[in-house]
């Protein structure tokens, strides 16, 4: 039996761990720049607020209700997720860290009341970490996925462990709610009359494998209590790593790119380290504004070879400026920028180089206490001086939350 947990409302949650005031109120949390609504509570889901909405559309309405509105503040979720994955692991010898705010927790073998185990789990989340969360169980990861959504409008654990239980389940979903049936395929669906997951387990395996591939019969044979996804409980590398923003406001200047793009280098570095892997290639891109009235949107990029393959801020940075100087059109004003590091292999599988001017264990020396420091003191202690302070061209966070878990100004005080 597998177990999904799910953390509610995950962002606004963990805003509302360290500001009580926000309990029984209103709650929405924006994507990068203030664009979107990416979280939101269930009082604001009430008032009628859709997630990837623009919050400009809806201003009248947050006025009107006293919503509270907060930028992203991925530091303090990404804390908070790794004390939630790190509490379960208690709960389960083997669990699958699905995204930031879901795993698969293996129960196979327990002696206990699966019901009452999982309840337990909530309660522990709750009193320890202030994270309200789902918990979903089932046969396979897909009849999991089903239970957690049926156990969020119920007592939070659902467990779908009879045959009743799972024919009961599959008439209450929707085909579009079933993990892995994309929008595309359920358009396909539903013209052939397939309109709940019950429906889909009842077609014929041969025409699910024709029109879903081998895919779709692994969800239909997993929709019917046979499990064909296993648990990934090592987390696998990357392909590609990419780090890229949208700026605060549009610049022109090129000393501005180069801080943001010699930081998104920089970024995808520490990424690479921290799955002990090395890239040899590095694409740098920029752009304009897709969605202005008065300028042509012009994008640029192009790719370069590193002559020994690396995870070094350094060798990454200085490759990225040099793409950067070759893309670069004055006279434009550049709402985005990008850098993405690609062929990536383990750090063990290097390939020297005779000719390659850098010493190695040196820049492996300079990383290991740029990330030593980084971990201790907070991300960005210690930087390269070409980063710069980013004020000009950093992501619009007006709404910024304290960093109450990852910087010690953020710190929570007490006062008697």
């Amino acid at each position: 039996m597998f177990a999904l947990v799910d953390c509610n409302n995950f962002y606004v949650s963990c805003e509302r761990v360290f500001n009580p005031r926000l309990e029984g109120v209103p709650v929405v949390v924006l994507s990068n720049n203030d664009g979107c609504i990416i979280s939101r509570s269930n009082e604001a889901k009430a008032l009628g607020l859709k997630m990837a909405e623009p919050v400009f559309k809806r201003k009248d309405l947050i006025e009107q209700h006293n919503v509270q509105v907060f930028s992203s503040n991925y530091a303090l979720y990404g804390d908070m997720s790794h004390r939630v994955m790190e509490t379960l692991k208690r709960f389960s010898p083997h669990i699958e860290i699905y995204s930031i705010d879901e795993a698969f927790l293996d129960l196979s073998g327990m002696e206990v009341d699966q019901y009452e185990y999982c309840q337990n789990i909530r309660r522990v989340i709750q009193k320890e970490l202030g994270i309200p969360i789902g918990i979903g169980i089932g046969a396979t990861k897909s009849l999991a996925k089903i239970a957690n959504k049926i156990a969020k409008k119920n007592e939070g654990v659902f467990t779908i462990d009879s045959e009743r239980k799972r024919d009961w389940a599959l008439r209450n979903t929707q085909i579009d709610d079933v993990w892995g049936v994309g929008r595309q395929y359920a358009t396909l669906l539903k013209r052939n009359g397939i309109g709940t997951a019950y429906d889909f387990t009842q077609q014929n395996p041969e025409w699910i494998r024709k029109n879903m591939t081998v895919m779709g019969l692994r969800l239909w044979e997993e929709l019917h209590g046979r499990s064909c996804i296993p648990l990934e409980t090592v987390m696998p590398a990357k392909k590609n790593i990419a780090t890229t923003r949208a700026f605060g406001k549009k610049t022109a200047n090129i000393e501005n790119l180069r801080e943001a793009v010699s930081t998104y280098a920089a970024a995808c570095a520490g990424k690479l380290r921290r799955q002990k892997s090395i890239a040899r290639y590095v694409t740098v891109f920029i752009h304009t504004d897709p969605f202005s009235d008065r300028e042509r949107y012009q994008s640029f990029s192009i790719t370069a070879t590193l002559s020994e393959a690396s995870n070094s801020d350094i060798i990454l940075v200085e490759a990225a400026l040099k793409c950067l100087e070759q893309i670069f059109r004055p006279n434009l004003l550049y709402k985005k920028a990008g850098v993405i590091v690609s062929e990536i292999t383990k750090g063990e599988a290097f390939q020297g180089n005779l000719f390659e001017k850098h010493n190695r264990e040196k820049l492996d020396s300079i990383s290991k206490v740029t990330d030593s420091l980084n971990n201790q003191y907070g991300r960005g202690t210690l930087k390269l001086a070409i980063q710069g302070s980013g004020k000009e061209w950093k992501l619009k966070q007006e709404k910024l939350s304290p960093g109450y878990t990852t910087r010690w100004d953020g710190i929570i005080e007490v006062g008697g």
